[in-house]
C-alpha cells in the first residue's frame, strides 16, 4: 500500500518551479523587468501586505480576549490574497473562502464589516454589490460553484454587450479542492468557457491533514486535467503573485478560456483559533516557512534597492497603529442586534402567527424589566 505521504503532490516532486520574480533573500530574479516590477508597485503592495497583517493581529487577539467568538488567520497568506487582488479591476466580481481578509482590505473593507460575522452580530457584514466582493463562505468549497454561476452570467451579459469584459475570481483553499463541488465547478466553468479565474491558496494544511494526504497529483496538474490553463506561483513573492494574476485575467478578460493559479504558501497559524497546529506540525516546519516570510522578502528588496526609506517605513508604522486601534474600537462597538429582528427576518413579510410570536417574547422579555 502506497503511503499517502511519499505521493508527489508539490510541484518540486515532479520536477515544476513555481513562477517566482522575488529571491528569499530579497533579490529580483530574470523575469522581473517584463513583468514591469517597479519601486511603486512594490511599495504599495507592502504596504498593503503589512496592514493586513496587522489587521489579522488585531483580530487574533480580540479572539483571546473573548471579543470574537472566532478567527481564522491569513497570516502567511498576504502576498498570495495582495499581490492576486491588486492584479483586478475594481469592477471585476470576487468570490473569497474565510480568511481572504487582506484581500478584503484592499477592496475597501472596513474592520467593522470584517469583524461583524466573527462576533456574531450578523450573518455576514457587508453589501457584495458595493466591493464587487462575495460575503465570506463557511461552507467549504460552495463559493466555487456560486463563482461559477456568477462567472457564466456575467458571460451572458457579453453576448449581449459584447463591451462588458468583466472578470471572477474566487479563492479557495487546498482542502476545499477535494471537495465534490471544487470538481464539479472546475469541470462546468471548463466546458461553457466561464470568464473566471480560480486561485487556489496550496497553505499545505486542510486544518490538521496534510497536502500529501489529500491528492495523488498536484492540483495545478488536476486543473490541466478539466481543461483549464493553469499556473503554479510562489505565493510567498507578492510580485510573482501579482504578475501571474495580472496574465490569467487579462487572457480570461480577452475571452480565453478559465485559468487556475495554484499559489505555494503557507498557513503560519493555525486552521482557526480552535485548534492547536503543534499537535499536528513541528516546530521545524514552520520555522522553515518562516523564514520565507512573504513580508521579510520584501522589506529586503526595499532596503537593498533604496526604493522605501525611513519615511516611508514610519509613516507606514504610524499607519498600521492607526488601523490596530481602529479595529479593537469598531469591535468593541458592534452590538447584537435585537433578538426580535430574528422574527422579522425569518420571512420576507413577517406573517399574523409570526407576528403574534413576537409580541409574546417581547412581554415575555419585558417581564424581567
Amino acid at each position: 500500500m502506497t503511503d499517502l505521504t511519499d505521493v508527489p503532490t508539490t510541484p518540486a516532486d515532479l520536477g515544476v518551479a513555481p513562477m517566482r520574480l522575488l529571491g528569499e533573500d530579497g533579490e529580483l530574479l530574470t523575469g522581473a523587468a517584463d513583468a514591469a516590477v517597479t519601486a511603486e508597485l512594490t511599495r504599495g503592495l507592502y504596504r498593503d501586505m503589512v496592514l493586513a497583517r496587522q489587521f489579522d493581529q488585531d483580530a487574533f487577539n480580540l479572539q483571546r480576549q473573548g471579543e470574537l467568538g472566532l478567527w481564522l488567520s491569513c497570516r502567511g497568506q498576504e502576498a498570495a490574497q495582495v499581490g492576486s487582488i491588486r492584479a483586478l479591476r475594481a469592477s471585476d466580481h470576487v468570490f473569497p473562502s474565510y480568511r481572504e481578509h487582506a484581500a478584503a482590505l484592499c477592496r475597501g473593507l472596513r474592520p467593522a464589516e470584517l469583524l461583524t460575522q466573527w462576533r456574531g452580530t450578523a450573518h455576514g457584514g457587508w453589501d457584495p454589490g458595493d466591493y464587487r466582493f462575495h460575503l465570506y463562505s463557511l461552507v467549504l468549497s460552495t463559493q466555487l460553484l456560486h463563482a461559477t454561476g456568477y462567472a457564466l452570467g456575467v458571460a451572458a451579459d457579453r453576448r449581449r454587450e459584447p463591451g462588458v469584459d468583466e472578470i471572477v475570481l474566487c479563492y479557495f483553499g487546498d482542502g476545499a479542492a477535494s471537495q465534490g463541488d471544487a470538481n464539479e465547478a472546475l469541470n462546468w466553468a471548463a466546458v461553457t468557457g466561464a470568464p473566471l479565474v480560480f486561485f487556489c491558496q496550496n497553505n499545505q494544511w486542510a486544518i490538521s491533514t496534510p497536502s500529501a494526504a489529500q491528492s495523488r497529483t498536484p492540483l495545478h496538474v488536476r486543473a490541466a486535467g478539466f481543461g483549464l490553463t493553469a499556473t503554479v506561483v510562489d505565493g510567498n513573492d507578492v510580485l510573482a503573485v501579482h504578475a501571474a494574476t495580472a496574465a490569467a485575467a487579462a487572457r480570461v478578460r480577452a475571452g480565453g478560456p478559465p485559468e487556475f493559479i495554484e499559489a505555494i504558501t503557507y498557513r503560519m497559524a493555525g486552521h482557526s483559533t480552535s485548534d492547536d497546529p503543534t499537535r499536528y506540525r513541528d516546530a521545524e516546519e514552520v520555522e522553515r516557512w518562516e523564514r520565507r516570510d512573504p513580508l521579510a522578502r520584501v522589506r529586503l528588496l526595499l532596503d537593498a534597492r533604496g526604493w522605501a526609506g525611513e519615511e516611508f517605513h514610519t509613516a507606514l508604522k504610524e499607519e498600521a497603529t492607526a488601523l490596530s486601534e481602529a479595529t479593537r474600537a469598531a469591535c468593541r462597538a458592534l452590538t447584537p442586534p435585537p433578538l426580535e429582528d430574528t422574527f422579522r427576518h425569518t420571512l420576507a413579510e413577517e406573517t399574523a402567527a409570526l407576528r403574534a410570536e413576537r409580541e409574546r417574547y417581547t412581554e415575555w422579555r419585558e417581564s424581567f424589566a
